[in-house]
C-alpha cells in the first residue's frame, strides 16, 4: 500500500499556482509569453468578430503557456540530475523547447486561420 498523500483539489490547485509564480519569476521566455499574451486578448476583444471567435483565439493563448511549463520542468529535472554537460541532456531540453516551438506555431496558425475566415477571406 502506498503512502501517497490524499489529493485535494484545493492543495493541488495551489501547488499549479505555486508554479505559474515562479516561473513568472524566473522565466523571461514565459514572461514574455504572457505579456504578448495580454496585449493580444486586448487586440482580439476589440476587434469586429463574432464572439465564437474570440473565444477561440482567446483559448489558444494557452497552448503556448502549457508548452512552456512542460519544457521547464524539463529544464529543470534534467539540470538537477545532470550536473555536467551530456548529449541525452542537450537532447531533453532541445527537444522540450521545439515542443515550445510547435505550440507557437500551432497558435499562429490558429489566429491566422481564424482570423481569415472570421472576416470572411476564405470561407
Amino acid at each position: 500500500m502506498s503512502n501517497k498523500p490524499k489529493y485535494s483539489f484545493f492543495k493541488n490547485s495551489k501547488y499549479a499556482l505555486e508554479g505559474v509564480l515562479a516561473a513568472l519569476k524566473t522565466e523571461r521566455a514565459f514572461q514574455i509569453e504572457v505579456g504578448l499574451a495580454v496585449i493580444m486578448t486586448i487586440v482580439l476583444w476589440l476587434l469586429p468578430i463574432e464572439t465564437h471567435f474570440k473565444f477561440i483565439l482567446q483559448a489558444s493563448l494557452f497552448i503556448p503557456f502549457m508548452a512552456e511549463m512542460f519544457n521547464t520542468a524539463v529544464e529543470n529535472a534534467v539540470d538537477l540530475a545532470c550536473k555536467e554537460i551530456h548529449p541525452l541532456a542537450k537532447y531533453a531540453k532541445d527537444t522540450a523547447s521545439a515542443g515550445v516551438f510547435f505550440s507557437l506555431v500551432l497558435c499562429g496558425l490558429i489566429w491566422l486561420f481564424t482570423l481569415l475566415y472570421a472576416f470572411k477571406i476564405v470561407n
